[in-house]
């Protein structure tokens, strides 16, 4: 049942983009079209010259958005983060989407547990032409979700960025991205969180990751791989887990490649 809309907290928005003019607005209008009754959505644009101006400038009486260079993902989402004004934070990129609904049932959710600082959620992964693909991966990554715990995290990034959301307040102990990770910034947030918050989850499609050959998720798949294993080296103490995670990264990897030659 839907809580009174003046029980829902403010929600802020932000995504970080550069040159994605081919998906940005099916983005903004996932978001646009949750009709969340208390919405704040930023757009922080890295200087795209490929058309994404023109379609920022098509919702400005919808959205906030601008326009310059910046350092990176990170940087943007920074940007963001500092000038947002929600009591509940997420973030999309401009290639994903989310799930209809799927911030009113975030909002339900964190107004009827005041005692959670953040949540996670399910996610789909899609290609461009916006059909669902590697549901296998999507299934191992929701059973592990079922089982949270700091150490799983230890051994593989198994929290959907797009359909995890916290409270602003957490930026008061755990801070802002680091800028210097331009992969895995997600990954060490989630660390950060997981070391002082319990992190609930919402048994439901909150959003789409999208993956492509030119996605960076697809495209540096190695080189991703590489920072995320010496992320995991800063949080975790465990020789076996390191070495879980090893494993899992060269399997990662392995996978990665053999995804890649099918598609060519």
């Amino acid at each position: 049942m839907m809580e009174n809309n003046k029980t829902l907290p403010k929600i802020s928005i932000i995504t970080p983009t550069l040159n994605q003019a081919e998906f940005i607005e099916k983005t903004i209008l996932s978001v646009l079209n949750q009709n969340y009754p208390d919405l704040e959505y930023l757009v922080f644009d890295g200087g795209s010259n490929d058309g994404t101006q023109e379609i920022l400038k098509k919702y400005s009486k919808d959205i906030k958005w601008r326009s310059e260079p910046d350092q990176g993902q990170s940087s943007a989402i920074n940007k963001g983060l500092r000038i947002c004004s929600g009591e509940i934070i997420g973030f999309i990129n401009s290639d994903d989407q989310y799930e209809p609904s799927a911030l009113l049932k975030v909002g339900n959710f964190f107004a009827s547990h005041p005692e959670a600082m953040w949540v996670t959620g399910k996610c789909k992964i899609i290609n461009e032409y916006e059909k669902e693909v590697f549901s296998f991966v999507s299934f191992y990554k929701h059973i592990l979700l079922r089982f949270h715990h700091p150490s799983l995290l230890g051994v593989v990034n198994y929290i959907p960025q797009p359909s995890t959301f916290w409270r602003r307040e957490v930026l008061e102990t755990v801070g802002f991205f680091d800028e210097s990770l331009r992969y895995v910034m997600d990954y060490d947030y989630w660390f950060r969180l997981s070391q002082r918050y319990r992190l609930y989850f919402i048994n439901e499609y909150l959003s789409k990751f999208r993956i492509y050959p030119s996605s960076k998720t697809w495209t540096s798949a190695v080189t991703q791989q590489d920072e995320e294993e010496n992320l995991v080296r800063r949080y975790v103490n465990s020789k076996f887990l390191i070495s879980a995670h090893h494993f899992h990264r060269q399997l990662n990897v392995s996978i990665y490649r053999f995804l890649q030659k099918k598609m060519r």
